[in-house]
């Protein structure tokens, strides 16, 4: 008999003391507080750290635990043939203390759009960098 199969995942309220929350956009254009699945040898708030981190650009901390979830039900993978295995989700309170938001770069090119295209390269991790920024619309 095989052992079951759980995905353990973790998500972050990231509060800045001001009311707001961090929320990051989905692959489907949908907006979520940052969170992800526990990778194997990770404790679950190292990996709600890194998660943040990595969907963000935020550095946080762990404040406190507010919930514990299960999702039991199958459902179908983005490539829309794997199944997804019943999951286990912890839920944090999380307070933010550097990182810088990468994201943010990517809006403001958006939001003041002009017909430029600008290609940029950057890091994330320790810090954001951006390490080159160039014109190629022409």
């Amino acid at each position: 008999m095989p052992f079951p199969t759980h995905i353990v995942a973790a998500g972050g309220f990231v509060e800045d003391g001001e009311g707001n929350i961090l929320l990051v956009k989905t692959r489907d254009g949908g907006w979520v507080y940052p969170g992800g699945q526990v990778e194997v040898g990770e404790n679950l708030m190292d990996a709600l750290v890194r998660e943040i981190q990595e969907e963000s650009g935020i550095d946080t901390t762990v404040s406190y635990l507010i919930g514990i979830y299960s999702n039991t039900g199958i459902f179908k993978w983005y490539d829309s043939v794997t199944d997804v295995p019943t999951q286990v989700i912890f839920d944090f309170v999380c307070k933010p203390f550097g990182g810088t938001l990468a994201i943010r770069t990517r809006y403001k090119a958006y939001l003041e759009f002009n017909g430029v295209v600008n290609y940029i390269d950057y890091v994330t991790n320790p810090e954001f960098i951006i390490k080159y920024q160039t014109d190629i619309s022409k």
